[in-house]
């Protein structure tokens, strides 16, 4: 099989999120919060899981509040294994 087909194959196939940005104190990094609705597995009940990844965002172009869409990627740092794809829908500026 040629190696470069294998590589856009493994690329599609990654994971994506979208949540919303909840600090930003770091440099190159965000931190995403994400929900996510599923049924209780006892009960049936509709619950919310909320989960946060630390994600790399090069050029510190999100703010606290923005909506943004992440992709798994290889790891970057002890925590980091997602990047920003782009933002959604920005915060608006006072």
């Amino acid at each position: 099989m040629n190696a470069s087909a294998n590589t856009t194959q493994e690329r599609s196939q990654r994971k994506t999120r979208s949540g919303e940005v909840i600090s930003t104190k770091m440099d190159k990094t965000v931190i995403v919060k994400t929900v996510t609705r599923v049924p209780h597995p006892r009960f049936g009940k509709i619950i919310k899981q909320v989960k946060k990844f630390h994600v790399h965002d090069e050029n510190n172009e999100a703010k606290v509040g923005d909506r943004v869409a992440i992709m798994e990627t290889r790891p970057l740092s002890k925590l980091k294994r997602w990047r920003l794809i782009e933002i959604i829908k920005q915060v608006a500026q006072h």
